[in-house]
C-alpha cells in the first residue's frame, strides 16, 4: 500500500469492522507541508464512542483469560509487521505531519522498539512474593487488568504515540478504545488495519476519529472505561483528570513542559548550541520535551547566543530529507505562535532570530514558521510558562549555578531538563536538585527510550509514568493473595 492508496474516509475500527461515523459526518484532514486536502475522515460522536466502548469491553475477559505470555506473543507478531512494514507506515506519518520521510522512518522504527519491547513484558508481567507474621501463611502480588483503557493521544509523533499507550494497554489484558489525534487519523488506522491483519481478536483494539469535546470527552466520562491514559496540554488533561476523577477511574497525564536547557560558563560552547537547536527545533518543536528555556550563564551569554543565532539562520525548513524540519501541524497552531511572539514583542522581547510566517513561493501553501530565538523575556513574562509546541526558544540571562537552578525551578512546568557543563559536582548537584521527570547531562531535553519512565512534576503530569514498566502500573491492578495451611494436614 502507498498512501495515494488510503481510504478516501478514514473509517473508525470498532469490533474488528471498518465503520463510518453512525451519522455520516467526516471532517478534512490537510497535509500541512502543502496545505493540499489528504483524506477525509470519521467524525465520531457519542454513539461511535459508545459503540467502541460495547466492543472493547465483550472482548476483554477473552482476551484477559489469555496468558500474558500469550498476549505479548501476539503483540510481538504485530511488531514484526509492523518491522516488515515500516516504510509504508512511515510513508503515512510523513504524508500526515509534514516530516521528511527519514523523520518519519526514524519515528516508526522507535514505534516498533517500544512495541517489542513490551511484547517482552509478557514474559515479565511478574507480582510479588511477601512475607507474613502469622505463622504458615504465605502470601503474593499479581496483577490483573483493569478493564476497558480509553487512550488519547497527540499529534506530533503519531506512530510513538500509538505504540507507546496501545502495547503496554494490551499486553496487561485490556480492551483498547483509541481516540486518535484529529491531526493524523490515517497513522492509527493503519496501525489497526495491520494488528487486525495480524490477528490480534477484533474488538480488543477499536479506534475513533474525531474531534476531542465530540469523541474524546465522551471515553474519558464513559462509566465502562476503568483507566484513560491523555496525552496533550495542561489545560485539556485539567479537564480529563476532572471529568474521570468524578468516577473515580485511574488516570494517566502526560502533559505540556517549558523545559529548560542550562548553559554554564565551562560548558562546550558548540556542543551546547547543538543540542539546543535539537531541541528547541527538531520536529518543528512539537515535542513536550523540547527545549523553549535557554539558560545561559551572564559571562558566556554573548557568545552562546551569536553562535546560536548563527546556527540558527543555517536551518533548512521544508518536507524534504534535505531539511532540518518541517510545517507546525496546523494553520490554528501556526496562528496562535504567530500571535505569542508578536505580544511578547510588545512587552519588550526582542527576536533575534526568526519570528515570522515562512510564505516563499517553496513554503507558502503549508504551515511553515522560521526557527525563533528570542530574548529580553521576563523570567515571570506569560511567554515562559505557556506551552507554544513550535519551534520557538527563549534565551534567559543568570549570573551563576545557583540561579540557575532557582530559574529552572520557577516554573510550574517539570518535566525535562538538562544542562551543559564540565564540572561533575554541579552536573549531580543539578541533577538532584531541579524539578523535572527527566533530566540530561551535556545533551538535550529529549531522548526517552522503550525502557525509560517519562512523566513530569507539577502541572506537566500527575505522577504517572510511561513507557518502561512503570507503564504496567497504570493498565494494571494489583492483588494481594494470601493463604494459610495446616501442617497437620500434610
Amino acid at each position: 500500500m502507498v498512501v495515494e492508496q488510503l481510504p478516501r474516509e478514514i473509517p473508525n475500527w470498532i469490533g474488528g469492522k471498518q465503520l463510518s461515523a453512525a451519522d455520516g459526518k467526516v471532517f478534512e484532514k490537510l497535509n500541512p507541508a502543502t496545505g493540499a486536502r489528504m483524506c477525509m475522515s470519521a467524525q465520531s460522536g457519542v454513539g461511535d464512542v459508545r459503540e467502541a466502548v460495547a466492543a472493547a469491553k465483550r472482548s476483554q475477559p477473552a482476551w484477559a483469560a489469555c496468558s500474558p505470555v500469550e498476549r505479548g506473543r501476539i503483540l510481538l507478531d504485530v511488531a514484526i509487521t509492523m518491522r516488515r512494514r515500516q516504510k509504508e507506515i512511515a510513508d503515512v506519518v510523513a504524508e500526515e505531519t509534514g516530516k521528511s520521510p527519514g523523520e518519519a522512518l526514524g519515528e516508526t522504527g522507535g514505534a516498533i522498539q517500544l512495541a517489542e519491547f513490551f511484547a517482552g513484558e509478557g514474559m515479565r508481567m511478574y507480582g510479588r512474593t511477601l512475607t507474613s507474621g502469622t505463622p504458615h501463611k504465605y502470601a503474593m502480588t499479581v496483577r490483573c487488568p483493569v478493564g476497558v483503557a480509553g487512550l488519547i493521544i497527540a499529534a506530533n509523533t503519531p506512530i510513538a504515540n500509538v505504540a507507546w499507550k496501545v502495547f503496554p494497554a494490551l499486553v496487561c489484558g485490556n480492551g483498547v478504545v483509541l481516540k486518535s489525534a484529529e491531526d493524523t487519523p490515517a497513522t492509527a488506522w493503519i496501525f489497526a488495519l495491520i494488528a487486525h491483519e495480524v490477528g490480534l481478536p477484533p474488538g480488543v483494539l477499536n479506534v475513533v476519529h474525531g474531534y476531542g469535546e465530540e469523541a474524546g470527552a465522551p471515553l474519558v466520562e464513559h462509566e465502562d472505561v476503568g483507566v484513560v491514559s491523555f496525552t496533550g496540554s495542561t489545560r485539556v488533561g485539567r479537564l480529563v483528570a476532572v471529568a474521570a476523577g468524578k468516577r473515580l477511574a485511574k488516570v494517566s497525564l502526560e502533559l505540556g513542559g517549558k523545559n529548560p536547557l542550562v548553559v554554564c560558563d565551562d560548558a562546550d560552547l558548540e556542543n551546547a548550541v547543538r543540542w539546543t537547536i535539537l531541541s528547541s527545533f527538531s520536529n518543528a518543536g512539537q515535542r513536550c520535551a523540547a527545549s523553549s528555556r535557554i539558560i545561559v550563564f551572564d559571562s558566556v551569554y554573548e557568545k552562546f547566543r551569536d553562535l546560536l543565532v548563527e546556527r540558527t539562520g543555517e536551518l533548512k525548513v521544508g518536507p524534504s530529507d534535505g531539511d532540518d524540519f518541517g510545517p507546525v501541524i496546523n494553520e490554528r497552531q501556526l496562528s496562535a505562535m504567530l500571535e505569542a511572539i508578536e505580544s511578547a514583542e510588545g512587552r519588550g522581547a526582542r527576536v533575534a532570530a526568526g519570528g515570522s510566517r515562512i510564505d516563499d513561493s517553496a513554503h507558502s501553501s503549508g504551515f511553515y514558521i522560521a526557527p525563533t530565538v528570542l530574548e529580553n523575556v521576563a523570567q515571570d513574562d506569560e511567554l515562559g510558562n505557556r506551552e507554544l509546541f513550535g519551534p520557538i526558544a527563549v534565551l534567559y540571562r543568570v549570573k551563576d549555578f545557583a540561579e540557575a537552578v532557582d530559574a529552572v525551578n520557577d516554573n510550574d512546568y517539570g518535566l525535562t531538563a538538562a544542562i551543559h557543563t564540565k564540572n561533575v559536582d554541579r552536573a549531580v548537584q543539578f541533577t538532584r536538585h531541579v524539578r523535572a521527570g527527566a533530566v540530561n547531562v551535556n545533551a538535550g531535553t529529549y531522548g526517552s527510550e522503550p525502557h525509560y519512565p517519562f512523566g513530569g512534576f507539577g502541572v506537566s503530569g500527575n505522577g504517572s509514568r510511561e513507557p518502561g514498566v512503570e507503564a504496567l502500573d497504570v493498565y494494571s491492578e494489583t492483588k494481594t493473595i494470601s493463604f494459610t495451611v495446616d501442617p497437620g494436614n500434610i
